[in-house]
């Protein structure tokens, strides 16, 4: 798989964003195994953006280890200082679940009733609303009602 191309100034901006970053995978004295590419590869399907430490004292060793990673992960070099490799690749959109099915959940609210005598506090109660539960002007709970929807509308969806 090709490593991604990316722009100087797409490149200056994944390194303002990796400057706060610690690395998150570790090439060791064995070097890139499978294990390595393995981590890499789910880390940058969960982040997207990733430093990558090498301890390796030759900077041609740590300049493959960069290029292999790109290759193998289809993944962009963005910056190699030091012994510090950073690595983009964009990252996949998440399967979303049915949001049809979902309802609201229960929800907490602060209802307020003014007292009738003016010298005293208005009264403050927390009520646990559900997801078919709304408050009135007054103050009371009521069920929202089922809405009807037109045979027209019915027939369309």
């Amino acid at each position: 798989m090709p490593a991604i191309q990316l722009t100087p100034a797409e490149r200056k901006a994944h390194r303002a964003d990796a400057h706060h970053l610690d690395p998150v995978v570790l090439v060791g004295a064995e070097g890139l195994t499978p294990a390595v590419v393995k981590e890499a590869d789910v880390a940058l399907r969960a982040h997207g953006l990733i430093k990558v430490r090498v301890f390796s004292d030759d900077r041609q060793a740590r300049e493959s280890v960069l290029a292999d990673l790109c290759d193998k992960l289809s993944a962009a070099p963005v910056q190699h200082i030091g012994k510090l490799l950073v690595l983009w690749r964009p990252v996949p959109e998440k399967a979303k679940a049915a949001e049809e099915a979902r309802r609201p959940g229960p929800r907490i609210v602060k209802v307020v009733k003014p007292s009738k005598s003016p010298n005293h506090r208005p009264t403050v109660k927390k009520v646990k609303l559900l997801g078919n539960e709304r408050v009135t002007a007054g103050g009371s709970i009521k069920r929202a009602k089922h809405r009807m929807t037109s045979a027209k509308k019915q027939s369309a969806d």
